[in-house]
């Protein structure tokens, strides 16, 4: 079976929307009524729509610590309760973080670090 090995580059907000009008018909078809390379070129149109999104809309560093937290709770799916478990702390200790009504003590700050990424530097120029 040939593969659809076909790169897509999109540059442009009319591309943008032919394309997207184009996974939206291969998707329609259904999964079990697409062929491989059809499957490879929904793929691959994916990517490009991907990228140029990323490219184009793109979100802002946040200005404090406790929008950073917010930004990662939301990058990687987390509820605030699940993001004190992550972090090593109860739920009221983040609650009081997130509202500025506790400073973050040094474990908390490694955690925001280790766990979530936060970058060191971002770290210590917002608390």
């Amino acid at each position: 079976m040939k593969m659809n090995k076909t790169k897509y580059v999109i540059t442009s907000e009319e591309q943008h929307a032919e394309m997207l009008l184009k996974i939206d018909a291969l998707m329609r078809k259904g999964e079990k009524n697409v062929t491989e390379e059809e499957s490879e070129e929904i793929r691959a149109i994916g990517t490009a729509l991907q990228k140029y999104e990323q490219g184009i809309y793109t979100i802002p560093t946040p200005a404090t610590l406790e929008g950073m937290i917010e930004l990662r709770m939301y990058e990687m799916r987390l509820k605030q309760k699940d993001l004190a478990e992550t972090l090593g702390v109860s739920p009221v200790k983040l609650s009081m973080i997130l509202r500025g009504k506790q400073k973050p003590d040094i474990p908390f700050i490694k955690a925001l670090h280790t766990k979530l990424k936060v970058p060191a530097d971002f770290i210590l120029e917002h608390i």
